[in-house]
């Protein structure tokens, strides 16, 4: 007889199927994986995608290298964004969507008040 972890036996003694221990100690485990690895991380990909298919002309965001912009031109069959970072000098940058680490808003937070 095989044992895992030297308690538990792998396989019955009765010709040798699959232990139902096997089973009472990985559904558990890969329930608590999907429910604490994969689903959040799907939850924040959705919000991301959302802000990125929101982002409109004259919003103010920050790109994942720390520049301050407001998107002056969207382009999404390109998933291009230009950004105006100085308006002295008319400074422009083009970047991809992707770039885009959040979108400032203007309005405050009703969290905040309470």
């Amino acid at each position: 007889m095989y044992y895992l972890l030297g308690q538990i036996p792998l396989f019955a003694q009765n010709g040798g199927g699959f232990g139902w221990t096997i089973l009472t100690i990985w559904v558990p485990i890969g329930v608590v994986f999907y429910l604490l690895l994969i689903r959040p991380q799907r939850v924040e990909q959705q919000k991301r995608q959302a802000m990125l298919d929101a982002v409109k002309k004259n919003d103010r965001v920050v790109t994942i290298g720390g520049v301050y912009g407001i998107v002056a031109n969207v382009q999404r069959e390109s998933d291009e964004v230009t950004l105006r970072i100085d308006e002295n000098n008319n400074t422009r940058i083009r970047v991809t969507m992707g770039a885009i680490a959040r979108v400032i808003r203007d309005e405050p937070d009703e969290s905040a008040s309470t």
